[in-house]
């Protein structure tokens, strides 16, 4: 597993990239900056990388990482999010897993639309 942090205003995400090849492409191209998007308890930025989506799925959780291949971005799943129907995050279509964060969902809920976002290892 590869260290990766998020760093914004509001304070550092730790991360843990998992070795799959989505993640290691995500990796190989870091830093990136990007501007935050929010849905529901759900961060996501755009990344501009085209990577891997090999492994796809809709079934994720709390503290995981995901490439979304269909919009280019990092999402980071903390709660519900707008497609949800209990507490368990939904995605808005396939992701592939690509790390963990164990932060704090109250961290992530300051983190708000518009915020600058950078992620590098």
């Amino acid at each position: 597993m590869q260290k990766i942090i998020f760093k914004t205003s509001q304070g550092d995400i730790e991360a843990e990239f998992l070795e799959n090849e989505t993640a290691k492409e995500i990796i190989r191209r870091l830093p990136i900056g990007s501007k935050v998007k929010t849905w529901g308890d759900e961060i996501y930025f755009d990344t501009g990388i085209t990577a891997p989506s090999k492994g796809g799925t809709i079934d994720v959780n709390i503290g995981d990482i995901a490439y979304w291949p269909e919009g280019k971005c990092l999402c980071i799943f903390f709660g519900p999010t707008a497609a949800s129907s209990g507490d368990k995050p939904i995605p808005a279509s396939e992701v592939v897993i690509v790390g963990k964060t164990s932060a704090e969902p109250e961290l992530l809920r300051k983190i708000k639309l518009g915020t600058k976002i950078r992620v590098e290892k």
